[in-house]
């Protein structure tokens, strides 16, 4: 490569550490000096917009949005997402070149010791709706309310009284350096976000020379199993208002995907699982399929 690379990336802490996570990754593996891949942030529409809950104004096409339009105008050659935070559809100009090693895919809890030891009638800071419906399922005295703002934007909240607690993701507190804080919630409990954990890298479609140089950073077992999940997602249709849960994990030749689709109350929730090869696309499809068949009105209608 006879020029730099240009990362572009949203600017917030968070996402910025993950730039650089790329970046020195990206580094190590072609033998650059540090600093070759420079990094460019990009404040988005979802960055700007921090009092409504990002499902009310646009939903996650609100983090991707800018990224999209630098990078298809060559003024970056690559972006890098958190993985759940891009759409499932996403257009055939781009592509998801290379997904970096998965991290701790669950959540933590903040401000108790457990989901059980919060006292009743306690509030709970989210704009998940995922969460927010898992959250009124195990426990539906406690008062969810929508929380915005970075993690230290929500921690400080938390700390000063506003909400008796909050959920993140633990990656998220880990690659900010906050792996102390809060609890983590087994998946059994709270199955995640379809990709969380995932640090995705997106390219042009037509830029082969910069998807061969992004996939030398790939994590082959992580990106198939985001692969599969957003399948999932995607088959299920919804929209951002939609709460859903999925995760798979490779196991030898094999992948193990679980999901779970709820009303927005928490109170219906029907979930299922299935083990396929690593590269069958359509039982994903299959799995969706089935959960919707199930799935009650208060369900279907949230993603129809």
């Amino acid at each position: 490569m006879d020029r730099p690379l240009i990362l572009g990336t949203r600017g917030s802490p968070l996402a910025l550490a993950q730039a650089h996570q790329v970046a020195a990754a990206l580094e190590a593996a072609h033998g650059w000096a540090a600093g070759f891949v420079q990094i460019l942030p990009v404040r988005t529409s979802g960055d700007r917009e921090q009092s409504r809950p990002l499902a009310d104004i646009g939903g996650k096409a609100l983090w991707t949005k800018e990224l999209d339009l630098a990078l298809l105008a060559g003024e970056t050659d690559f972006s890098v997402h958190s993985m759940k935070d891009v759409e499932s559809e996403r257009p055939d100009t781009l592509i998801i070149a290379a997904v970096m090693e998965r991290a701790d895919a669950r959540d933590r809890l903040i401000g108790a010791a457990s989901i059980e030891a919060l006292p009743r009638g306690a509030r709970i800071g989210t704009s998940s709706p995922r969460r927010a419906a898992q959250i009124r399922r195990l426990r539906p005295d406690l008062l969810v309310a929508p929380i915005r703002g970075n993690v230290e934007t929500r921690l400080a909240k938390v700390a000063a009284g506003e909400f008796d607690a909050t959920l993140l993701a633990a990656a998220g507190l880990d690659r900010l350096g906050r792996g102390d804080v809060g609890v983590a919630i087994a998946v059994e409990t709270m199955l995640p976000a379809p990709a969380q954990a995932a640090i995705g890298v997106e390219c042009r479609a037509s830029d082969v020379m910069v998807a061969a140089l992004l996939r030398a950073i790939d994590h082959a077992p992580s990106h198939r199993a985001v692969n599969a999940e957003r399948v999932f997602t995607r088959a299920l249709g919804g929209s951002c208002h939609s709460p859903v849960a999925a995760l798979a994990i490779e196991q030898g030749d094999e992948l193990w995907l679980r999901g779970e689709i709820l009303s927005e109350s928490g109170a219906e929730r029907i979930s299922g699982e299935a083990r396929f090869a690593i590269d069958d696309a359509e039982t994903p499809e299959a799995l969706a399929r089935e959960l919707l068949g199930k799935a009650p009105e208060a369900i279907r209608r949230l993603f129809d």
